[in-house]
């Protein structure tokens, strides 16, 4: 890592600071320049403070440095301010905003008016492009007459790789890279269960506080450490992503002397609200005996982050250094991000969490700036801003501002007097509105120009374009299908980013819709468990409605459970045609192997994947009580049963034959008035109480067309109880029910079973 600069501000002659860094003055640097020339110099060096404090550069207008940087990339910004008392400026009542290669890094900022009496260190990340030449341009702008300095400037190339190139955001969804054109502002670094780390510790030079100040409950948690040469670090983990002594050292969890610990180590971190932010948690496995003894959970802002997190298994070993970055959104009525860990709830762990160390960085909005909403804009060709030239722009800004107030009050008259039309009353079953935004503001919304995608991160999932769909399923390829269902199809894809996914395209014929669709986002983006398939984002784009969920790629649970799910054992003897094999031992040879076929037919029904294909429970009920006439037939005689096949699946509930009371004992007589010839008699159900069980209920007759009685009594012998007066010959019952339907039976007969 080489360093670019270290430069004092105001100083003749180079200082050497207290860690043994040498800072050259910001005179006479080849590499180094101050626009405009009028600037003044201050010192004191009696005040007790470092040497780098004891002198500063004073602007009475609009100043930048330009830096030509060694390399174009991503570099550290550090800023050292301090008032140092003089007799010719009062720096603490100084206003002045500050920015770098056009993003505002300080608005408005004042040692006064913040209260500050203690030295005030920034730390940024600047990108440098070729549109800049190459040059890190540093401006500094006094507000209202007033002035502006600076003490101190580091600047620093940031080695490659130690911005992750994609980090996993909160609420959880696809991991994303991040913008070329975006500043970060350390605000917090933190050695957790350790202390402060000077910049010497760090092969970057930078600081670590300690976490006491920001943990929730100090007693939930205690420090644990190793030595930190006992550290390891694997490709892509080394000393520029934090030192050995910040992985030596955790926070772990304090043993409650109970047998199920159920509460986390937490820490609160007050940030400013409608800006990203970018968290970076360090961990290390210094409690573990063995690997995959510790896994835990961690939460960012009440969310999960992550899951039954292995660190051993991550990190490769003990005592390996790992990281993992994250990204949240702070909107607007918030100002803290809460980050814990706490164990998971599976048995077999060590019932302990820890966590070794956390960055976070504010990331600058899309109007480019880090402090407040608006950039500066220093145009380092036209510094010197006067007070006529700031009035002159109050008042363009004024008119302009009237105008516009004018111009909408215009606007709004014509559209309530000329285009305002009352609008239908929608079905409030089927509308509903977009779901909440994942940002607080507008400012926080990421074009295809910055995070590389049209996607918009949600509080309920993140919204996928159809497109994207579209290509992660190489347009709905058939070869990707996984399977139906009752919402639609669901197929196999693959994101941009490498992500495999289960996509679920709604069908528009389905009986679900919208309101389904709505109630499985709300319901699965609050719902995260180990065990559940997480919900990763949506489609509503041209009408779609499309799910994607986290792949499983061994496939359903169900596949690798084995005799677990008894229907299913039975099933597979019943397509056999071997369901008696199964049958209870004491019931062999007592059962009858028609009425056991039957029951077997109903049950493969009922256990149908298509819920269209599955019986109603009056068709269940009389399937069964069916088997059961075959069995107790088959009670009275075995042989005889055995004659009668191709029987109805069903006799209608409605309106039914009721043979028992039409025939008698002997099978010959009427009970009541005969029927004549062409005649016959049918016997509704209890008709005040349609599609009920009303077996046993009394019935009411009605006369209807009929073919001759003779087939009626054959019909009826068949399905007797008795053996003895059932017909023998099948092809005699089949001619009559043929007969039977051919001769004058209405369609509200309903005979069309037979």
């Amino acid at each position: 890592m080489s360093i670019s600069f270290l430069i004092t501000c105001g100083e003749a002659d180079p200082v050497k600071s207290e860690d043994g860094r040498v800072f050259e003055s910001d005179l006479g640097n080849t590499h180094v320049s101050i626009s405009p020339i009028s600037h003044t110099n201050v010192s004191n060096s009696g005040m007790g403070v470092s040497k780098i404090l004891s002198s500063a550069r004073v602007f009475t207008s609009s100043s930048i440095y330009t830096f030509s940087t060694k390399k174009t990339g991503r570099h550290w910004l550090r800023l050292h301010f301090y008032p140092v008392k003089n007799t010719r400026f009062d720096l603490n009542s100084a206003v002045f905003s500050v920015e770098a290669n056009g993003i505002t890094l300080i608005h408005e900022f004042s040692f006064f008016r913040g209260n500050q009496s203690h030295p005030v260190f920034k730390e940024y990340i600047i990108e440098v492009t070729g549109s800049n030449s190459g040059k890190l341009v540093l401006g500094l702008l006094p507000w209202d007459n007033s002035i502006a300095f600076i003490n101190g400037i580091e600047i620093l190339s940031v080695p490659d790789k130690l911005l992750s190139s994609k980090v996993i955001p909160i609420p959880l969804g696809f991991a994303r890279e991040f913008p070329v054109h975006v500043g970060f502002e350390t605000i917090y670094r933190v050695n957790m269960g350790g202390p402060s780390l000077s910049p010497k510790n760090d092969s970057l030079w930078r600081k670590w506080g300690t976490d006491k100040p920001f943990l929730v409950n100090s007693a939930a948690a205690r420090n644990v450490s190793v030595n930190p040469y006992s550290i390891r670090f694997h490709e892509g983990v080394s000393t520029d992503i934090a030192p050995n002594w910040v992985y030596a050292t955790a926070e772990e969890m304090a043993d409650a002397k109970v047998n199920d610990q159920r509460f986390n180590i937490s820490w609160r971190f007050e940030v400013e609200q409608g800006f990203g932010y970018f968290i970076r948690l360090h961990f290390c496995d210094i409690v573990g005996s063995r690997l995959h003894d510790l896994v835990f959970n961690v939460y960012i802002n009440n969310q999960s982050a992550i899951e039954s997190l292995d660190i051993s298994h991550r990190a490769k070993g003990l005592s390996a250094a790992y990281f993992i970055d994250f990204f949240t959104n702070v909107s607007v009525g918030l100002d803290t991000i809460l980050v814990q860990v706490g164990p998971n709830h599976l048995t077999g762990y060590l019932p302990t969490a820890l966590l070794n160390g956390l960055e976070i960085m504010k990331m600058s909005n899309p109007s480019d700036s880090l402090d407040g909403r608006l950039a500066l804009n220093i145009d380092s060709t036209d510094i010197k801003k006067t007070k006529s030239t700031r009035m002159m722009l109050v008042i363009f800004l004024c008119l302009g501002g009237v105008f516009v107030i004018c111009l909408l009050l215009l606007l709004s008259v014509f559209f309530l007097c000329f285009c305002h039309k009352k609008k239908p009353k929608e079905d409030d079953s089927l509308k509903w509105s977009p779901l909440p935004t994942y940002v607080g503001n507008s400012g926080n919304k990421f074009s295809s120009g910055t995070f590389g995608s049209t996607m918009v991160l949600h509080s309920l999932g993140q919204m996928i374009s159809f497109s994207e769909v579209r290509e992660a399923t190489r347009n709905f390829d058939k070869s990707l299908l996984l399977g139906s269902g009752g919402f639609g199809k669901v197929y196999k894809g693959v994101l941009e980013n490498g992500l495999v996914v289960a996509i679920k395209r709604g069908n528009p014929r389905s009986q679900q819709g919208l309101v389904e669709f709505k109630t499985e986002i709300e319901m699965l983006s609050k719902l995260r468990h180990n065990h559940l398939v997480s919900l990763i984002g949506y489609c509503e784009e041209l009408n779609e409605m499309i799910l994607v969920y986290e792949f499983m790629a061994g496939g359903p649970l169900r596949r690798h459970l084995e005799q677990v799910n008894i229907a299913e054992w039975a099933m597979n003897w019943q397509k056999k045609g071997e369901l008696e094999k199964i049958m209870d031992p004491n019931l062999k040879g007592s059962v009858n192997l028609e009425s056991l076929r039957k029951y077997g037919e109903t049950a493969e029904k009922c256990l149908s994947e298509n819920g269209n294909q599955r019986p109603s429970m009056g068709d269940v009920l009389w399937n069964l009580e069916y088997a059961l006439q075959f069995q107790g037939a088959s009670d009275a005689d075995t042989d005889s049963i055995r004659g009668i096949s191709d029987i109805p699946d069903r006799i209608p509930d409605v309106e039914s034959v009721d043979i028992e009371t039409v025939i008698t004992r002997d099978s010959i007589g009427y009970v009541g008035s005969q029927p004549q010839v062409g005649e016959r008699w049918c016997y509704d159900t209890n008709p005040g109480a349609p599609g009920q069980n009303t077996w046993g209920l009394p019935r009411t007759r009605k006369k209807v067309e009929m073919a001759p009685r003779i087939r009626t009594i054959r019909l009826a012998k068949a399905a007797h109880p008795k053996s003895s007066a059932r017909l023998e010959s099948m092809e005699s019952l089949k001619d009559d029910i043929e007969a039977i339907k051919n001769n004058h039976v209405h369609t509200n007969d309903r005979l069309e079973s037979f």
